[in-house]
């Protein structure tokens, strides 16, 4: 038994995976054209994400699922796994707990957004959802940054509250999104929302927005106005125009990749009003893979 799932060796499937006893799986699928009930089903995805980092000198696939019926279970929505392998070689190296990484991976990038695009002076952060993400939000903001006050909205309430006992400090549970919103300087999105639950008109002028929910081409988290009259950063525009439904649908315009203000050749603008759409790459669970292999064999 192998972290949560079963790791089966190749003297194991070796064993049992002798012709005559394999020949019926294999030919059974071959004659089905499509998934039984496929078009009855909720969306369900599985994203496979291969990266090579040059500078770190790694390789990794990251395997993730959504299965969004899965949202209100004990099994989460989404679940995934890193392989990192040896670049030189192609041998497997390592096997990692994907969710943890993905978790801590975003968080860290919107908080490299964060600075260089909030407003001088941050005192109030709203966190919209209370999921894995806010949670790997807040532990990474609350320690990078100066907050007077923190505030959380959940549209199932008891999350929130639960949340906001858990955490290290103070957290504010609000009643609506738009009280939470109203006055904050920093803003995230972590949400599981289909259709806008962000609206322009409730943003304090000069605020920074990280959108990270909302992954999908038909999905929103902010609405037209916010999305149009923000400046628009991404961390890819290829993704962000192909990946982002707050992009696509708004049909607002990106101003700039993120790695573009990092190499100086756009300007932050921390005196507007910024959105940071995070979609994730796959080279970002690549760094964070190897970082995480090279502490565990450090301490053994």
């Amino acid at each position: 038994y192998f972290m949560n799932y079963y790791f089966i060796s190749k003297t194991e499937s070796q064993t049992r995976c002798h012709s005559e006893v394999i020949l019926h799986p294999t030919r059974a699928p071959l004659a089905v054209s499509s998934p039984d009930n496929a078009g009855n089903s909720p969306p369900r995805y599985l994203g496979v994400m291969p990266a090579y980092s040059a500078a770190d000198d790694a390789l990794t696939t990251k395997l993730v699922t959504f299965y969004e019926h899965l949202k209100d279970s004990s099994v989460p929505s989404h679940q995934a796994t890193v392989l990192l392998f040896d670049p030189s070689n192609g041998t497997l190296k390592a096997v990692l707990d994907g969710s943890v990484i993905t978790a801590k991976r975003t968080a860290a990038v919107s908080a490299i957004a964060t600075k260089l695009l909030m407003p001088a002076f941050a005192e109030v952060l709203c966190i919209l959802g209370a999921g894995v993400q806010a949670y790997s939000h807040y532990d990474i903001f609350t320690e990078l940054f100066t907050f007077k006050e923190v505030r959380i909205w959940n549209r199932t309430k008891e999350k929130a509250v639960k949340f906001a006992s858990s955490v290290s400090g103070p957290v504010r549970v609000c009643s609506s999104a738009q009280e939470a919103v109203t006055g904050a300087d920093v803003i995230v999105t972590v949400t599981m929302a289909t259709t806008p639950i962000l609206f322009g008109d409730w943003v304090k002028p000069g605020a920074h927005i990280n959108a990270v929910g909302a992954s999908r081409p038909d999905w929103r988290e902010l609405d037209d106005e916010l999305m149009k009259n923000s400046v628009l950063f991404v961390d890819s525009r290829d993704a962000a125009l192909t990946e982002s439904g707050d992009v696509i649908l708004s049909g607002a315009e990106i101003f700039a990749e993120l790695g573009e203000v990092l190499k100086g050749t756009k300007p932050a603008l921390p005196e507007k009003t910024t959105v940071f759409k995070s979609l994730g790459m796959a080279v970002e669970d690549t760094v964070a893979a190897k970082f995480v292999y090279d502490a565990w064999s450090a301490g053994n």
